[in-house]
């Protein structure tokens, strides 16, 4: 075989350092975007913020947007999470479209005979607060370790997740416990504020609210009854089989319905430290002149400039200094990346309000399907750039703060061969659902036949998965007397 040499020629696509930064730049968020720079603050000493500047750094003090609904409280074992959120399910349906407060319900706990309601709940913790209660409570030194071990096992909401009998084998034999002497313990620990901490259950922890209500509630000893034993039933609108074991009135089953909604289902959940989330716009949408224009949040762009006394001594230092060169240049591509960032995401979020005009003028009902494609077309750049500038960027408005990727959505065909949002179509069944009667709620077939009324081609199946994306149940659970 004989050997050869060749020369062939072909292209390669390389991303520079400047490109891959600039990119890097553009998916960050405002706040990602502030760390990111803070950082090369620290790093570079040729980069500089302009003086007086009032720097972005995510606090609430200095935020010009809005908290954000997401809070960040996963904390706990999964033994811990699915009892909660089985009392959530249980609890949201029983309450679904009528949460009206009953005049005599609620914690009636005088607040002069219990001063520790008065305590900043919000920098004290569940676990704290109940010790701090302990604390001032005469009881002998075996008695207040134990239900100092009570309080420890209880979860974020204030229920006591592990069973007597789970909780007694973890003392050592030497103690002796016996489990009437830790039921004494838990009945002295469900004594305590708040009004329920200690319950193994829903239906126990609403019961000890009721046992704490005056003795002249009407049909109180009901409702506990309700609460003990019934409460799958109310849960599952077995309103006329509740009134039969009862043999309750329709007026009394209302106002006892109303007791129960009223209470507390986490008495522990005050005292969760919740890690809130804020979210700064990065423009705003203002209508000037009749016409709907986008400004930047000018908080959230960063004012950075060249070190001159740096700079001074690389012009001077010729020879030498390769490692300011190289800190020079890298500073520079970082202000002209940002600068690019930002033009970036006014031109895209100008041509988003002026696709989604009438989204502005009168609502969600008037949003207009919208792709990435056709943004991307009018803008001249390429998917993927506007997929990075939709994302974690938020836009102020008249009518509340959205992300960039709200105005997003698929289309649905309409009778007359044109095409609507599928935002349009969720908030249409949002406000067909807000104004049904009660009594009567609306099925999802029937939905679909206003829908159709009014020129709209959607199935069953689709109104009921645009139902569930709005956290809406079904209509044989949002019905109430």
């Amino acid at each position: 075989m004989k050997q050869s040499l060749q020369l062939k020629l072909h292209q390669q696509l390389t991303l520079t350092p400047q490109l891959q930064q600039s990119i890097r730049l553009l998916q960050l968020s405002t706040l990602e975007l502030s760390q990111e720079i803070s950082q090369m603050l620290q790093d570079n000493p040729l980069l500089e913020r302009l003086d007086g500047e009032d720097r972005f750094d995510g606090g609430p003090s200095e935020m010009s947007g809005t908290a954000s609904g997401e809070a960040g409280g996963e904390g706990g074992a999964d033994a811990a999470v699915e009892p909660r959120q089985e009392r959530d399910e249980i609890y949201d349906e029983m309450a679904w479209g009528d949460r009206a407060v009953a005049s005599s319900s609620g914690n009636n706990d005088d607040d002069d005979e219990h001063g520790f309601q008065q305590a900043d709940t919000s920098q004290t913790g569940l676990h704290q607060h109940l010790a701090d209660q302990l604390s001032l409570t005469p009881l002998s030194p075996r008695d207040r370790e134990l239900i100092s071990l009570l309080i420890e096992a209880l979860d974020d909401d204030g229920y006591l997740t592990a069973s007597l009998e789970e909780l007694q084998s973890l003392f050592p034999d030497e103690m002796e416990l016996d489990p009437i002497e830790l039921s004494t313990a838990l009945k002295l620990l469900q004594s305590l504020d708040p009004t329920g901490v200690g319950a193994r259950d829903l239906g126990e922890c609403l019961w000890l609210q009721l046992r704490a209500l005056p003795t002249t509630t009407p049909n109180l000893e009901k409702a506990k009854l309700l609460v003990r034993e019934h409460l799958h039933l109310l849960a599952e609108r077995e309103y006329g089989k509740i009134k039969r074991l009862l043999d309750l009135t329709d007026t009394e089953f209302t106002y006892l319905r109303q007791l129960i909604t009223s209470l507390n289902p986490r008495p522990g959940g005050k005292f969760a430290q919740l890690d809130t989330r804020y979210v700064a716009p990065d423009v705003f949408v203002k209508k000037v002149k009749g016409m709907w224009m986008v400004s930047l949040n000018a908080e959230a762009v960063p004012k950075l400039r060249i070190n001159e006394l740096y700079a001074g001594i690389l012009r001077g230092n010729k020879d030498g200094g390769s490692s300011l060169s190289t800190q020079l240049q890298e500073a520079r591509w970082l202000i002209k990346n940002v600068q690019q960032r930002f033009e970036t995401i006014l031109k895209v979020s100008q041509a988003i309000v002026d696709r989604q005009r009438m989204f502005f003028e009168h609502g969600e009902v008037a949003m207009r399907p919208l792709t990435l494609k056709e943004i991307a077309d009018t803008v001249e750049l390429h998917e993927s750039t506007i997929s990075r500038v939709t994302t974690q960027k938020y836009m102020m408005t008249p009518r509340g703060l959205y992300e960039f990727k709200y105005f997003f959505g698929s289309s649905l065909a309409t009778e007359e061969g044109g095409a609507t949002s599928s935002t349009a179509i969720r908030a249409l069944i949002k406000q067909f659902i807000d104004a049904e009667n009660r009594s009567k709620p609306l099925s999802d077939n029937t939905i679909a036949e206003l829908l159709g009324k009014q020129g709209f081609v959607v199935a069953r199946r689709t109104v009921a998965k645009y139902r569930e994306l709005l956290n809406i149940p079904p209509a044989n659970q949002r019905k109430s007397i």
